[in-house]
């Protein structure tokens, strides 16, 4: 993937609705501004149980946003990323329906996981509680057929969304048709959702095992015989994360956003700096998504006494902090208040979570564009967007206070705000500076000061933080060449360095 800024977006969410009014944007207003975009689900249908997430036909394009050939066509002036929603599919898809109607009679008899295929002698209690699910009970669900015949089959997330067994043949070939698609149509890069639970085994947490690995590694050498780069997304204790880093393309760092808050909120970097100094370099870097901003990635990991990047008590008052900077929004919107019950996310824009002040925002872009990996930016975030609580009172979905509809206007007003026009001024400086392409030094500073500084034959720029003061500096230049920027929040504290490029805060 290239070395720039991406943007991650829902289609139908950002600037219009379909496929050809975000090209439009893409290479109108924000033209070279990204260069790659993470297509969140335009599979059929985009408004199930999961925003996408629970694909009736996960090689078609839902014809409200456009074709195939619309995606090509935004392809040929971006690069594209797009999910592979490995784990599950709809309980609407064709695949399941026809299962349902025949039982073992049907092609797809053995497709869909049910809790015998798992543990074929029955299971103990001991077993069940042992498996890993990332909300509250267990990831079963018991279902009627409409041939008559009673299953329990595996909901990993929702009742809606049927695990597979991606081991059996049309398992493996739904996998298939799914990336040879994709490629057909000018994909760049997968995203492998939910890949962390694909694989079953009786006896385990059912998360990230040795098979997991194996699974992934055969999806990736199918993806790369196509021309298409592999990220896994992995919700874990850091040290699981680095470990998945070493033999993968690309993870997230879903540790940073926590990390970057609580630098902001404690005036100290010392946690952060840590993190810096062992986290994996081929990560895409990240402070919001269309989930929640992530506690367990900072956490200590369950059952086996390893300590976290975050004490639990410094993690407690991390989530109390947003709850409050958030005017109590994110408190409605997560855990036992909202529908969806991640028990690892609060759910909240990054904006909001930082109490709308924008230089603290900026600041913590600033970091984001500053560490090894590639950043990427999701739309609500690029918008300097807040919780959109309207649409939490209407769903009763905690995720959807970060999922909120911009349409063109709003979109290009937005954009207009001093907070955003900062923003692009900061990603078109990490996208075309080329220190960012060599060599990064970290500072050794005192725990409230950040320094980070990136060298490429005569080109620099560098990164000055100090957490305690609330103030930053962000310098570069290149050989004798010199610019002067202006901040917004701060234009008396400009520096006139001769060959140096210093924007503050």
């Amino acid at each position: 993937m290239k070395n720039q800024v991406q943007l991650i977006t829902y289609v139908d969410r950002f600037g219009g609705g379909t496929l050809r009014e975000l090209e439009a944007l893409l290479t109108g207003p924000l033209d070279g501004v990204f260069g790659t975009v993470h297509l969140l689900p335009f599979f059929d249908p985009i408004d199930g149980a999961d925003a996408g997430f629970d694909p009736i036909d996960h090689t078609r394009v839902d014809t409200r946003l456009g074709t195939w050939e619309d995606v090509a066509r935004l392809g040929r002036h971006v690069d594209l990323m797009a999910d592979v929603i490995v784990n599950h599919m709809s309980c609407d898809s064709p695949q399941f329906k026809d299962f349902s109607q025949r039982g073992h009679a049907s092609a797809y008899d053995g497709l869909f996981l049910t809790l015998e295929s798992v543990f074929p002698d029955g299971a103990h209690e001991h077993e069940l509680t042992a498996i890993y699910r990332p909300r509250p009970g267990l990831p079963l669900t018991a279902v009627t057929l409409e041939n008559g015949e009673k299953r329990i089959l595996w909901t990993t997330f929702t009742p809606q969304q049927l695990d597979i067994n991606v081991r059996h043949r049309q398992g493996r070939a739904y996998l298939e048709s799914i990336l040879k698609t994709f490629s057909e149509h000018g994909i760049r890069a997968i995203r492998l959702d939910a890949v962390g639970y694909a694989i079953k085994r009786a006896g385990t947490s059912c998360f990230m095992l040795p098979e997991t690995f194996e699974f992934i590694g055969e999806l990736t050498t199918l993806a790369r015989s196509l021309d298409m780069e592999v990220l896994v997304e992995v919700h874990s204790h850091y040290l699981r994360q680095i470990d998945i880093a070493a033999r993968v393309d690309w993870v997230y760092d879903f540790a940073l956003p926590p990390l970057v808050l609580h630098a902001l909120f404690n005036g100290t970097a010392g946690y952060l700096k840590h993190w810096i100094e062992i986290r994996p370099r081929n990560a895409l870097t990240v402070l919001d998504t269309h989930d929640g901003i992530g506690v367990i990635d900072v956490g200590p990991e369950a059952g086996t006494g390893r300590d976290g990047l975050l004490p639990a008590a410094e993690i407690d008052r991390l989530v109390e902090t947003i709850h409050e900077r958030s005017g109590g929004e994110s408190r409605r919107a997560t855990g036992a208040a909202a529908s969806n019950l991640d028990l690892y996310q609060v759910n909240c824009t990054f904006y909001d979570a930082l109490g709308r002040v924008d230089r603290d925002y900026l600041l913590a872009r600033a970091v984001q564009f500053f560490l090894p990996g590639i950043p990427q930016v999701y739309y609500v975030g690029l918008l300097g967007g807040g919780n959109d609580m309207p649409l939490l009172e209407r769903s009763g979905v905690g995720r959807d206070i970060n999922r909120g509809r911009y349409g063109l206007h709003e979109v290009l007003r937005e954009l207009a705000r001093p907070v955003c026009t900062d923003l692009l001024r900061l990603i078109r400086l990490r996208n075309t500076h080329p220190a960012f392409g060599g060599a990064l030094r970290i500072g050794r500073t005192a725990p409230n000061v950040l320094a980070l500084r990136w060298e490429a034959g005569c080109a620099h720029a560098e990164l000055i933080a100090d957490f305690a003061a609330r103030r930053w500096t962000v310098r570069h230049g290149e050989g004798a060449a010199s610019e002067s920027l202006e901040f917004a929040c701060c234009p008396a504290l400009w520096s006139d360095a001769p060959r140096d490029t210093v924007w503050q805060g």
